[in-house]
C-alpha cells in the first residue's frame, strides 16, 4: 500500500493500487474463466480430437503454452499420441494394405464407405528452397487411404485423375477423405480430398482394381 492520503475510489498521490479483496476477486474470476475455458475446451476436442493446439489457441484468442498446460491438467495427450491411439484401432479393421504402408495416420475407416486419414508434415518432407511439401507426400496419401478403403484383400489403382490445387508448406496438417462412389464387377471408384485448414489443396479420383477378384 502507498504512503499518504486516498479518496474512496483506492487513489492515492497519483498512483492506484489493488487491494487484497480487488485481488482476491480478480484471481476468483481468472478460476473460472480457466474453467469455463477447459469445459469448452473438452467439447471442442470432442467435436474434432485432431486439432492442434495452435488451432485452439487461435479458437481462445490464448497463448499455445496455456492450451498444452489445460491439456495437462485435464489430462489430456498430445495430438500425435491422440491420432496414434485411434488410428491403432483401425488398423486392424483394413484388409488391402498394411499400416507400415499408409502415408499418414488412418483415424476413421469404414470398409467399403469411406475412411479419413491425417499427415502431419515437417521439414523433411519439403523441397529444401521452397520449404513446400513435394508431390510424392501428397499423391501417396490420397493412393494409399484410397485402397485402405476397399473391402478386398488386394487391390491396386488402375487410374488417376488428380489435381493439385494450392501448394502446402512444412509444418501443415493435412486432412485426407475417401470415399467410395461406385463399385462394378471387381473396379471400385474412390475420390480422395485433402485439405490444409478446411482448404482443399488435393483431389483425385482413382479406378482400383481387386486382384482377387480376376
Amino acid at each position: 500500500m502507498f504512503k499518504g492520503d486516498s479518496d474512496k475510489s483506492g487513489h492515492t498521490g497519483g498512483k492506484y493500487f489493488i487491494t487484497g479483496s480487488k485481488r482476491g476477486e480478480l484471481m476468483s474470476r481468472s478460476s473460472v474463466m480457466k474453467k469455463e475455458r477447459q469445459a469448452i475446451l473438452l467439447e471442442k476436442l470432442k467435436e474434432d480430437p485432431f486439432l492442434t493446439d495452435e488451432e485452439l489457441a487461435e479458437i481462445f484468442g490464448v497463448s499455445v503454452p496455456t492450451i498444452r498446460l489445460d491439456r495437462l491438467e485435464l489430462g489430456i495427450p498430445e495430438l500425435r499420441e491422440r491420432i496414434k491411439n485411434v488410428a491403432e484401432k483401425n488398423y486392424s479393421k483394413v484388409k488391402s494394405i498394411q499400416s507400415r504402408d499408409m502415408v499418414g495416420e488412418l483415424v476413421e475407416i469404414s470398409l467399403g464407405k469411406s475412411g479419413i486419414s491425417i499427415l502431419e508434415t515437417n521439414e523433411k518432407m519439403a523441397f529444401e528452397k521452397l520449404k513446400v511439401i513435394q508431390g510424392k507426400y501428397i499423391y501417396s496419401m490420397a493412393e494409399s487411404l484410397a485402397i485402405a478403403v476397399i473391402d478386398a484383400h488386394v487391390a491396386l489403382v488402375g487410374v488417376a485423375n488428380i489435381k493439385y490445387k494450392t501448394p502446402v508448406y512444412a509444418g501443415s496438417k493435412l486432412v485426407a477423405r475417401a470415399e467410395v462412389k461406385k463399385s462394378y464387377d471387381n473396379k471400385y471408384i474412390v475420390w480422395v480430398k485433402i485439405t490444409e485448414k478446411q482448404v482443399e489443396v488435393f483431389r483425385g479420383k482413382y479406378i482400383l482394381v481387386s486382384l482377387e477378384k480376376i
